[in-house]
Protein backbone atom coordinates (compact mmCIF):
# COMPACT_ATOMS: atom_id res chain seq x y z
CA UNK A 1 0.00 0.00 0.00
CA UNK A 2 1.08 3.60 -0.65
CA UNK A 3 2.18 5.32 2.55
CA UNK A 4 -0.09 8.34 2.03
CA UNK A 5 -3.17 6.15 1.66
CA UNK A 6 -2.42 4.22 4.83
CA UNK A 7 -1.72 7.44 6.73
CA UNK A 8 -5.23 8.57 5.76
CA UNK A 9 -6.55 5.24 7.03
CA UNK A 10 -4.71 5.65 10.35
CA UNK A 11 -6.22 9.10 10.83
CA UNK A 12 -9.68 7.76 9.99
CA UNK A 13 -9.38 4.94 12.53
CA UNK A 14 -7.83 7.32 15.09
CA UNK A 15 -10.85 9.62 14.87
CA UNK A 16 -13.22 6.67 15.30
CA UNK A 17 -11.25 5.36 18.30
CA UNK A 18 -11.31 8.83 19.86
CA UNK A 19 -15.08 9.02 19.39
CA UNK A 20 -15.51 5.57 20.90
CA UNK A 21 -17.05 4.09 17.75
CA UNK A 22 -14.08 1.76 17.19
CA UNK A 23 -12.28 -0.73 19.41
CA UNK A 24 -8.50 -0.91 19.58
CA UNK A 25 -7.35 -1.78 16.06
CA UNK A 26 -4.13 -3.23 14.66
CA UNK A 27 -3.26 -2.62 10.99
CA UNK A 28 -0.75 -5.10 9.50
CA UNK A 29 0.49 -4.55 5.95
CA UNK A 30 3.36 -3.95 3.53
CA UNK A 31 4.23 -0.58 2.02
CA UNK A 32 5.34 0.27 -1.46
CA UNK A 33 8.94 1.60 -1.33
CA UNK A 34 9.12 4.82 0.71
CA UNK A 35 11.41 6.67 3.08
CA UNK A 36 9.65 8.18 6.09
CA UNK A 37 11.35 11.03 7.93
CA UNK A 38 10.28 11.50 11.56
CA UNK A 39 10.49 14.67 13.63
CA UNK A 40 14.14 14.11 14.64
CA UNK A 41 15.44 13.77 11.08
CA UNK A 42 18.45 15.98 10.38
CA UNK A 43 19.63 16.97 6.87
CA UNK A 44 22.62 14.62 7.10
CA UNK A 45 20.41 11.62 7.82
CA UNK A 46 19.24 11.54 4.19
CA UNK A 47 22.28 11.03 1.95
CA UNK A 48 22.63 12.78 -1.45
CA UNK A 49 22.32 9.48 -3.34
CA UNK A 50 18.79 9.15 -1.93
CA UNK A 51 17.58 11.83 -4.38
CA UNK A 52 18.81 9.79 -7.36
CA UNK A 53 16.22 7.07 -6.73
CA UNK A 54 12.51 7.01 -7.49
CA UNK A 55 11.68 6.19 -3.86
CA UNK A 56 9.71 9.08 -2.35
CA UNK A 57 10.52 10.70 1.00
CA UNK A 58 7.53 11.39 3.25
CA UNK A 59 7.75 13.71 6.27
CA UNK A 60 5.80 12.09 9.12
CA UNK A 61 4.65 13.10 12.62
CA UNK A 62 6.14 10.16 14.54
CA UNK A 63 9.23 10.40 16.70
CA UNK A 64 12.64 9.30 15.54
CA UNK A 65 14.54 9.95 12.34
CA UNK A 66 14.43 8.49 8.83
CA UNK A 67 13.82 4.88 7.87
CA UNK A 68 12.85 2.82 4.83
CA UNK A 69 9.71 0.78 4.19
CA UNK A 70 9.16 -1.62 1.32
CA UNK A 71 7.74 -4.95 0.15
CA UNK A 72 8.72 -7.90 2.32
CA UNK A 73 8.72 -5.78 5.47
CA UNK A 74 5.88 -6.21 7.98
CA UNK A 75 4.40 -2.92 9.17
CA UNK A 76 2.26 -2.73 12.32
CA UNK A 77 0.11 0.31 13.12
CA UNK A 78 -1.72 -0.06 16.47
CA UNK A 79 -4.58 2.42 16.96
CA UNK A 80 -4.93 1.92 20.72
CA UNK A 81 -6.28 3.90 23.68
CA UNK A 82 -2.99 4.04 25.55
CA UNK A 83 -4.30 4.31 29.12
CA UNK A 84 -6.01 0.93 28.68
CA UNK A 85 -2.61 -0.72 28.24
CA UNK A 86 0.35 1.31 29.52
CA UNK A 87 1.13 4.18 31.92
CA UNK A 88 2.95 6.14 29.24
CA UNK A 89 4.70 6.16 25.88
CA UNK A 90 7.98 4.75 27.22
CA UNK A 91 6.21 1.70 28.65
CA UNK A 92 4.20 1.35 25.44
CA UNK A 93 7.36 1.30 23.31
CA UNK A 94 8.75 -1.38 25.62
CA UNK A 95 5.62 -3.47 25.00
CA UNK A 96 6.04 -3.08 21.22
CA UNK A 97 9.64 -4.23 21.57
CA UNK A 98 8.43 -7.27 23.53
CA UNK A 99 5.97 -8.12 20.73
CA UNK A 100 8.87 -8.12 18.30
CA UNK A 101 11.23 -10.07 20.56
CA UNK A 102 8.62 -12.80 21.10
CA UNK A 103 7.86 -12.95 17.39
CA UNK A 104 11.53 -13.35 16.46
CA UNK A 105 11.91 -16.07 19.06
CA UNK A 106 9.46 -18.20 17.06
CA UNK A 107 12.20 -18.43 14.40
CA UNK A 108 15.03 -18.83 16.94
CA UNK A 109 16.27 -15.29 16.34
CA UNK A 110 17.39 -13.68 19.60
CA UNK A 111 16.19 -10.10 19.60
CA UNK A 112 17.06 -7.63 22.33
CA UNK A 113 16.89 -3.96 23.31
CA UNK A 114 19.70 -1.40 23.32
CA UNK A 115 19.61 1.51 25.74
CA UNK A 116 18.63 4.83 24.12
CA UNK A 117 18.06 3.10 20.77
CA UNK A 118 14.35 2.14 20.47
CA UNK A 119 13.63 -0.86 18.30
CA UNK A 120 14.88 -4.43 18.33
CA UNK A 121 18.43 -5.56 17.67
CA UNK A 122 20.20 -8.87 17.23
CA UNK A 123 23.80 -9.96 16.82
CA UNK A 124 25.43 -10.94 13.54
CA UNK A 125 29.13 -11.52 12.95
CA UNK A 126 29.95 -10.19 16.43
CA UNK A 127 28.19 -6.85 16.00
CA UNK A 128 24.83 -5.34 16.86
CA UNK A 129 22.45 -5.11 13.89
CA UNK A 130 18.93 -3.69 13.84
CA UNK A 131 16.08 -5.89 12.66
CA UNK A 132 13.04 -3.78 13.61
CA UNK A 133 12.37 -0.05 13.94
CA UNK A 134 9.80 1.64 16.18
CA UNK A 135 8.32 5.10 15.75
CA UNK A 136 5.26 5.94 17.81
CA UNK A 137 3.11 8.99 18.45
CA UNK A 138 0.42 9.66 21.04
CA UNK A 139 -2.32 12.06 19.95
CA UNK A 140 -5.20 12.83 22.35
CA UNK A 141 -4.57 9.58 24.16
CA UNK A 142 -4.69 7.38 21.02
CA UNK A 143 -1.58 5.85 19.46
CA UNK A 144 -0.46 6.32 15.86
CA UNK A 145 2.39 4.90 13.75
CA UNK A 146 4.07 1.75 15.09
CA UNK A 147 6.87 -0.53 13.98
CA UNK A 148 8.53 -2.10 10.93
CA UNK A 149 9.95 -5.62 11.10
CA UNK A 150 12.42 -6.57 8.37
CA UNK A 151 11.33 -10.00 7.12
CA UNK A 152 12.25 -10.51 3.44
CA UNK A 153 12.73 -6.92 2.28
CA UNK A 154 15.59 -5.52 0.22
CA UNK A 155 18.13 -3.96 2.61
CA UNK A 156 19.98 -1.89 -0.02
CA UNK A 157 17.76 1.23 0.34
CA UNK A 158 18.95 1.61 3.95
CA UNK A 159 22.44 2.39 2.61
CA UNK A 160 21.15 5.73 1.25
CA UNK A 161 20.16 7.00 4.70
CA UNK A 162 21.41 7.02 8.27
CA UNK A 163 18.82 4.57 9.62
CA UNK A 164 16.96 6.01 12.62
CA UNK A 165 19.62 8.74 12.76
CA UNK A 166 22.14 6.27 14.23
CA UNK A 167 25.58 6.61 12.64
CA UNK A 168 27.04 3.20 11.79
CA UNK A 169 23.70 1.43 12.19
CA UNK A 170 23.56 -1.75 10.14
CA UNK A 171 20.13 -3.14 9.26
CA UNK A 172 19.37 -6.83 8.87
CA UNK A 173 16.30 -8.98 8.20
CA UNK A 174 14.89 -12.32 9.27
CA UNK A 175 15.71 -13.70 5.82
CA UNK A 176 19.32 -12.54 6.04
CA UNK A 177 19.75 -13.97 9.53
CA UNK A 178 18.28 -17.36 8.58
CA UNK A 179 19.46 -17.45 4.95
CA UNK A 180 15.97 -18.31 3.79
CA UNK A 181 12.74 -16.54 2.86
CA UNK A 182 10.11 -16.39 5.60
CA UNK A 183 6.36 -16.48 4.75
CA UNK A 184 5.19 -12.98 5.67
CA UNK A 185 1.68 -14.13 6.58
CA UNK A 186 3.12 -16.46 9.22
CA UNK A 187 5.09 -13.60 10.75
CA UNK A 188 1.93 -11.47 10.77
CA UNK A 189 0.08 -14.24 12.61
CA UNK A 190 2.80 -14.48 15.26
CA UNK A 191 2.80 -10.69 15.66
CA UNK A 192 -0.99 -10.67 16.17
CA UNK A 193 -0.67 -13.47 18.75
CA UNK A 194 2.05 -11.61 20.63
CA UNK A 195 -0.05 -8.42 20.64
CA UNK A 196 -2.98 -10.43 22.01
CA UNK A 197 -0.88 -11.76 24.89
CA UNK A 198 1.06 -8.62 25.80
CA UNK A 199 -1.79 -6.13 25.44
CA UNK A 200 -4.50 -8.53 26.73
CA UNK A 201 -6.53 -8.26 23.53
CA UNK A 202 -9.04 -10.61 21.99
CA UNK A 203 -9.20 -10.11 18.24
CA UNK A 204 -12.68 -9.88 16.71
CA UNK A 205 -13.93 -9.66 13.15
CA UNK A 206 -14.59 -6.09 12.05
CA UNK A 207 -16.49 -4.79 9.05
CA UNK A 208 -13.16 -3.83 7.41
CA UNK A 209 -12.00 -7.45 7.45
CA UNK A 210 -14.78 -8.28 5.01
CA UNK A 211 -13.46 -5.66 2.58
CA UNK A 212 -10.15 -5.53 0.81
CA UNK A 213 -7.71 -3.07 2.36
CA UNK A 214 -7.82 -1.05 -0.86
CA UNK A 215 -11.58 -0.64 -0.46
CA UNK A 216 -11.21 0.37 3.18
CA UNK A 217 -8.56 2.95 2.32
CA UNK A 218 -10.77 4.31 -0.46
CA UNK A 219 -13.63 4.71 2.02
CA UNK A 220 -11.33 6.60 4.42
CA UNK A 221 -9.75 8.89 1.82
CA UNK A 222 -13.07 9.84 0.24
CA UNK A 223 -14.37 11.38 3.45
CA UNK A 224 -14.24 15.20 3.61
Amino acid sequence: MRYSAVWALQQHFHAERLEGTRSDTLILLEHLPVYTAGRRTKPGHIKPECTSTDIPVEAVSRGGSVTYHGPGQLIAYPIFALTHHAPGVKAYVGMLEEVLIRTLRCWDIQGHRLEKAPGVWTRSQHREVKIASIGARLERGITLHGFALNVNNDLAPFSRIVPCGLEGCRMTSMAEMLQMEIPLHLVAERVAEAFSTIFHLEWTTSSESRMTLNETVAAATQEP
